[in-house]
């Protein structure tokens, strides 16, 4: 059941990832090219401040999630109805904080920030992007917990896709008929409420035994706080430079870094798709059987962390052509930058390379045990953005948060090494370097190689070509340094390929019409 769930979560995903990234690429051109670089700056910077109020959720979602494993697991209802009495009078409470933080933003906003466009459409663009997000938090934010905890998310994602193919297709029309943008946005609003009211008749029909009127158990969910401090600091990698480069340079350099931000967010956006898929079963065993859990973390990490350093490679070579093709017609300022594709790689290396033992802390609940170390990450990543913003503007804020990066992920996998899995944490070093190596070979023979692209089909077609050549590579050395993994990998492969097999041969055949 967790190896189809998983796979489920996998797929829906995937799927929801590719759909996303297809209809996701018309809306900054078209906007940039019907609005300005401006507008896209001034999008982007309010999706980024309004981001931020998702701290509300923070604490007590991740810490809802950990408390459910373990009655999850077991099946245990009633402890399950405890948790998510708890969770869901959180949500309620904190509920009325985010819709009235969304006014205050779109009241303060449009006074400290320098535009030619005029306050009140920054006013109605700011409460129409983030007032779906407050009716979204208030009523399903308790369920998703759920969902998460049980190693369903690709039910959410299912309803989320759809919504959002919907919002895209309706927002490119628009654009394409230079609708005003107050109007274009007013469409993810009204879609945002359809996919809540869908997801609402999904749980009233399967989900009839939950009971929120049960005594709450708020010890279950004591670590909201500290889960609270991780999140902070998550959320500061995720949004502080949009933040920063706002107040310290301008719009246009912000659309700069959003463009670039576009392509490398699609990739983190894969990675913990994939991620998230497994982490629910990850989670399950760790409460099952220790031994059971390092061979399965084992394989995981290995393989993951592969796909991290293939998806990364394909990125950077392809990033640059990719710019030229996407800005064409955009005059107002220079997209192509051979230095931003190597910061933002490294990033993104050691955001996502660090996934796997961050797991490790988040599934055994060791949120208080590493908060002051979120906060020392945080306070890395702020001043040297700060700091370097000033001297070398895009750069500077890109280096402030390798600073913080480099610090805060050896932290994690030293921390999960020695106190959770009780080894040497050269386990996983020694993973990253034979990626690292494998990264830098690849984009050495790369350059070697003339990639002739002129077309967006010439680009997809290198893609594709380049992922099936790339992939294979690191698993297979991957595979080779790690032979014991490699044997684990393969022995419940052929488990489940044997399980699936058995599964298609006894479903009953049907019967033809009778004449």
């Amino acid at each position: 059941m967790r190896a189809k769930r998983s796979i489920l979560n996998l797929s829906f995903g995937l799927g929801s990832q590719l759909i996303t990234i297809i209809l996701g690429f018309f809306i900054p051109r078209l906007i940039m090219v019907n609005y300005g670089s401006e507008a896209n700056g001034l999008i982007a910077s309010i999706v980024q401040i309004i981001s931020y109020l998702a701290l509300l959720e923070a604490g007590v979602g991740a810490a809802s999630i950990q408390a459910l494993y373990k009655p999850v697991a077991s099946d245990d209802k009633t402890h399950i109805n405890s948790i998510l009495a708890a969770t869901s009078s959180y949500y309620k409470k904190t509920g009325i904080y985010y819709f009235f933080a969304v006014l205050l933003i779109a009241v303060v906003y449009p006074l400290v920030i320098t535009s030619d466009i005029d306050k009140l459409s920054i006013l109605l663009i700011i409460l129409l992007t983030g007032m779906g997000g407050a009716i979204n938090y208030y009523f399903q934010g308790k369920f998703k917990v759920l969902l998460a905890a049980e190693g369903k998310s690709y039910v959410e994602t299912s309803i989320v896709t759809m919504a959002n193919i919907l919002n895209n297709v309706i927002r490119i029309l628009l654009l394409l008929q230079g609708v005003n943008i107050i109007a274009v946005q007013a469409s993810y609003f009204i879609l945002t409420i359809l996919q809540i009211v869908v997801f609402y008749i999904y749980i009233n029909k399967h989900y009839k035994w939950i009971d929120l009127n049960l005594k709450p158990d708020y010890a279950a969910i004591g670590q909201k706080n500290s889960v609270l401090v991780h999140e902070i600091s998550y959320l500061v990698f995720r949004n502080t430079d949009v933040l920063i480069l706002t107040i310290f340079t301008n719009l246009k350099i912000v659309s700069i870094y959003v463009m670039y931000n576009m392509i490398f967010t699609i990739v983190d956006n894969i990675v913990q798709t994939i991620n998230g898929s497994v982490k629910a079963a990850l989670g399950q065993s760790f409460h099952e059987s220790k031994e059971a859990f390092i061979k399965f973390y084992d394989a995981y990490e290995v393989y993951f962390m592969g796909l991290i350093f293939s998806i990364l490679t394909v990125a950077y070579i392809l990033i640059l052509p990719f710019m030229k093709l996407y800005t064409a017609g955009v005059n107002d300022v220079n997209y192509i930058d051979m230095w931003l594709p190597i910061l933002f790689v490294v990033i993104k290396i050691l955001t996502n390379a660090r996934a796997s033992s961050n797991n490790v802390i988040t599934i055994a609940g060791h949120f208080k045990n590493t908060q002051n170390r979120s906060i020392l990450e945080s306070a890395i990543n702020l001043v040297a953005s700060i700091v370097f913003v000033i001297f070398m503007g895009i750069y500077g804020v890109l280096m402030g948060t390798i600073a913080a990066l480099l610090y805060r992920s050896i932290d994690i996998v030293i921390y999960a090494s020695r106190h959770l899995l009780n080894r040497s944490p050269w386990v996983t070093f020694k993973r990253w370097l034979t990626n690292t190596v494998v990264f830098v070979g690849i984009i050495l023979i790369s350059r070697a190689i003339n990639i002739p692209i002129h077309s967006y089909a010439g680009l997809m077609l290198w893609c594709v070509l380049l992922g099936l050549v790339i992939l294979p590579v690191y698993f297979v050395i991957g595979s080779l340094m790690e032979r014991e993994v490699f044997l684990y990998t393969w022995e419940h492969l052929k488990k489940y390929r044997y399980k699936l097999k058995n599964k298609i041969n006894t479903q009953p055949e049907v019967s033809g019409l009778s004449k």
